[in-house]
């Protein structure tokens, strides 16, 4: 694979990003000095990396990412410094991502702290040379029952065994948080059942352990685990909290996690959150309460108001309230009568549904809400405080992951009451059943004619949510004083997209990481100018039906529709397999790829979302289907084929290696021996030969895999270990496979086999017949192999692979020729064009890229060659509410389109 690009490639890619830097920085130019100018020669020598809005953040906290390297050009022992686009060092942790089969290093994560230049948009890391020594660094004292983490200007004590994670955050000498800890409530019947019988328990947390995870002189993280509990009673929802700290910074991020283990027909959760207590010492008058809503919009009081009264307080005392200052002097009429002003101690903030949010206070429990504002779509931030410190805290994706709620309690008193509730307890129980009641389908011959008619593979105890998870994202600023009320606005926004640091997609594409499955769009010529537009329009669409559709809410945002209902105009959210995606034909893999080549920050941060629920929701994380995912279905959960091709590492590794989050290094590790579950759990259980399958047993070293949605899978968490430590396990597990199915009679043709688990070896088979599927390459198995050759040299298994790739959409009589037969009427042409480019770079054949393109245009099973990527506007009153329908898109069609394109162009460059 070529590692360089080409210069017209070079400028095509660059020259909107090298604009976008140059915009960026205009503005601050004139107070920070002149901007240096990032030229073509720049960005095709060094490694760079951007801030991924190309703007510089507005509010300053600490980041992590991933920076990619050539192989064989850095040994582990390399030390790396930042500059930025000035020349101004900048102090950096860095630490090893991945390595290279030769021990070099492929991925590096790195680490600055809050006080990096936010006048720059750009950064190169530049090896051979420790950057300048950071003005702070992080101090970590441990002993048996607690972690103390001071950042230089904030300390936060967290407990080993406790109810209480965080027992308290100082600024200083002050404290301003304490007792941070999880609540869940529990309600023992659905909402439509309530009655007198009906019984509402909280449960907090109970931590388990907490570790230190990572530590640096700029950032560590403290790693909590634990479950819900009763005092002396049920124990449940295990969770994982990981809390993270930047050297210099005044804020904490929060990861939550937890794992549902209850009884969906008796375990309704009420509500789901991290509540602490806030200190409070100042006069009640003093004591300012705020909500950032929609854009800029500011909702601010205080507890005990000086405004609107009969008798004036004065000028000053009003605007120092309401400008979050302190009062100093009152009128002497209203000062004698202040404690004949109610106060009000109690404020929540409700978002119940994606479009309309309401905030609501009381004086106290037991007395009347009073309707305090509304809007539509809440940022999720609040604060509670007053001119000597407050707390900021906000949900991350606040109105999309709806319900949510902020609450504030006993304000009044001298120690109030914050919970970010996840899940809101004023909204409706979460209702995790089922959706049917199967409708009779209680034999397997039922079960079929309904995977027939409504697409679902169904049977009964198989849609169960029982070991899926959901992650959460929350931060905490720890302030000296009451924000001004643009600054919450700021600190709103850095919730709602926080600052993220990404590798350039220059710098990506050269490192010659993912197999060499992307290259930088070209538009030079109209026949690639137009593919590109293509692409474009495919993002943009599925992000407007997103919002038109309000593919959002706690268990649903991430994901998108699988297919769509022409007749209703809208996308076919209540029929069985056809509604939620789940990833099926590797849209994950699209988007990535997509972002990969272009470095558009929409772009990332949809499939940062996809990859968060992906992983999460859609995968089993215990119980008897764990560690396997679910195919797509009207629950995320819902359906009975419980498969590797949804929980696969491989729609997980790139958002790792770009970003070296913690909790996705997990569900990597997760699936480590996810195969060992397919001994007892049969992938495709309605197919008639799925039938005669003899499962292994459980306690077994074997079971039988596909080599491509289960091997492809399972190969692609391998790898990803194997890379990420070295694994020699690992590796020899990928050689085993690699080596004994290009050993099969029919390579790759031969379709499957029985695998030993601790080996990675199939069995050789001694049947010849052809075992193809339309399905073995839609999910992962061309992007893995192409790594899997280009790290591992196995003759026999690229000889297979590429057979596969030149024959699977070759002519009956090539095919013929090869095999003794023909392949018949095979799925997804278009697709597989993507294979046919893959086999003419290994061959360097240009007619194979020449029949790679005709494929790829002919449109079989695929978008047609005269298709015009384009929408039309229906209105009410045929729908509800205004879409932009493009009825002949299908989220199946639009992946492999996707993949296609993107490899096809990759595959092809330099073939003509």
């Amino acid at each position: 694979m070529a590692q360089g690009i080409s210069r017209r490639q070079f400028i095509a890619a660059s020259a909107l990003a090298t604009t976008a830097l140059s915009d960026a920085s205009s503005s601050q130019a004139m107070t920070r000095g002149p901007t240096a100018v990032l030229t073509e020669e720049t960005f095709a020598q060094g490694a760079w990396c951007h801030w991924l809005d190309d703007r510089a953040p507005d509010v300053a906290t600490g980041v992590t990412w991933g920076m990619p390297w050539p192989r064989s050009k850095h040994s582990p022992r390399t030390s790396f410094s930042l500059r930025d686009r000035e020349g101004k060092p900048v102090p950096l942790q860095t630490w090893p991502l991945a390595y290279w089969p030769d021990g070099s290093l492929k991925w590096t994560a790195h680490a600055v702290a809050p006080d990096v230049t936010l006048a720059s948009t750009a950064f190169q890391v530049e090896p051979g040379q420790k950057g300048p020594a950071p003005a702070a660094t992080l101090k970590i004292k441990q002993d048996a029952g607690a972690i103390e983490i001071d950042t230089g200007v904030i300390t936060c004590r967290v407990l080993r065994h406790s109810a209480v994670c965080i027992e308290s955050i100082r600024r200083g000498d002050k404290e301003l948080l304490a007792g941070g800890r999880l609540v869940a409530l529990r309600q023992n019947a659905p909402l439509e059942e309530a009655d007198s019988t009906v019984k509402v328990e909280t449960f907090e947390s109970l931590v388990e352990s907490a570790e230190i995870e990572h530590q640096g002189p700029l950032r560590a993280v403290i790693k909590i685990t634990g479950v819900h509990a009763r005092p002396k009673g049920r124990r449940w929802l295990p969770f994982t909290l990981r809390l993270y700290f930047y050297a210099g910074g005044d804020d904490v991020r929060v990861v939550h996690t937890f794992v549902f283990d209850g009884e969906e027909s008796r375990d309704f959760i009420r509500g789901l959150g991290l509540r602490f207590d806030v200190p409070l010492s100042e006069a009640l008058h003093n004591r300012h309460v705020r909500f950032v809503g929609e854009n800029d919009g500011v909702f601010g009081e205080a507890v005990r108001g000086l405004t609107g009264l009969r008798r004036d307080p004065g000028i000053e005392a009003r605007q120092a309230q309401i400008a979050g200052r302190e009062v100093k002097s009152i009128g002497p009429r209203v000062a004698e009568g202040l404690e004949l002003i109610p106060a009000f101690g109690d404020w929540t903030l409700l978002q119940p549904t994606a479009d309309s949010f309401q905030i609501r206070k009381r004086t106290a429990a037991g007395y009347a809400w009073l309707d305090s504002s509304r809007g539509g779509r809440a940022s999720g931030l609040g604060y509670l405080g007053g001119p000597s410190g407050g707390v900021a805290f906000g949900i991350r994706n606040f109105w999309e992951s709806h319900p949510a709620q902020l609450d504030i309690r006993k304000a009044r008193t001298e120690r109030a009451e914050v919970t970010m509730w996840l899940w809101a307890p004023d909204a409706p129980p979460m209702d995790l059943r089922f959706y049917h009641d199967g409708l009779g389908q209680d034999t397997h011959e039922k079960q079929l004619q309904g995977l027939n008619i409504t697409y679902e593979d169904y049977e009964p105890g198989f849609g169960t949510p029982v070991g899926v998870a959901r992650t959460s994202e929350m931060r905490l600023w720890l302030l000296e004083a009451t924000p001004a009320r643009e600054r919450l606005v700021q600190l709103a926004a850095a919730v709602r997209a926080p600052a993220a640091m990404v590798a350039v997609p220059q710098t990506l594409h050269r490192a010659g990481v993912f197999g060499g499955t992307f290259a930088l769009p070209d538009r030079s010529n109209a026949k690639q100018a137009r593919l590109e537009e293509q692409l474009d329009f495919l993002f943009d669409f599925y992000e407007k039906q997103r919002d038109q559709h309000s593919w959002c809410g706690f268990w649903n945002y991430g994901d998108v529709m699988h297919t769509y209902d022409a007749d209703r105009h809208t996308w076919r959210y209540d029929v069985g397999g056809y509604a939620w995606d789940n990833s099926e034909l590797s849209t994950d893999i699209w988007l990535w790829l997509y972002f990969l080549r272009t470095g558009r920050a929409d772009v990332y941060r949809f499939a940062e979302a996809m990859t968060r629920h992906t992983g999460e929701v859609d995968v089993h994380h215990l119980g008897k289907f764990a560690p396997l995912g679910s195919r797509h279905n009207v629950m995320h959960w819902g359906c009975s084929a419980k498969q590797l091709r949804i929980s696969t590492a491989l729609n997980r590794r790139y958002y790792y290696f770009l970003t070296a989050d913690e909790r996705v290094g997990d569900l990597l590790r997760e699936q480590l021996e996810a195969a060992r579950t397919l001994r007892a759990v049969v992938p495709e259980r309605k197919l008639p030969e799925a039938q005669d399958r003899v499962v292994e047993s459980a306690d077994g070293d074997y079971a039988r895999l596909g080599f491509g949605t289960d091997w492809g899978s399972i190969a692609g968490a391998w790898l990803t270990e194997w890379e990420r430590t070295g694994s020699r396990e690992m590796r020899d597990r990928l050689v085993a496979s690699m080596r004994s199915i290009g050993s099969q009679p029919r390579g790759f043709f031969t379709g499957g086999g029985r695998m030993n688990l601790r080996t990675g070896a199939f069995d050789i088979s001694n049947d010849r017949a052809l075992n193809v599927s339309h399905l073995s390459a839609a999910f992962g198995l061309p992007e893995v192999c192409a790594e899997l050759i280009e790290l591992l040299k196995i003759p026999e298994f690229e000889r297979a692979w590429v057979e596969y790739c030149m024959l699977y959409n070759a002519p009956p009589e090539q095919q013929k020729a090869v095999l003794g037969e023909s392949l018949g009427e095979l799925n997804l042409g278009q697709g597989h064009s993507r294979l046919t480019a893959y086999a003419a770079r290994i061959k360097r054949d240009p007619a194979l890229a020449k029949r790679a393109w005709e494929e790829f245009y002919a449109g079989r099973a695929g978008f047609a060659p005269d298709q015009r990527f384009e929408t039309r506007r229906i209105a009410g009153p045929a729908v509800m509410n205004a879409v932009d329908e493009a009825a002949w898109v299908s989220t199946n069609t639009a992946a492999q389109w996707g993949l296609a394109a993107i490899e096809c162009l990759a595959f092809t460059v330099d073939l003509g």
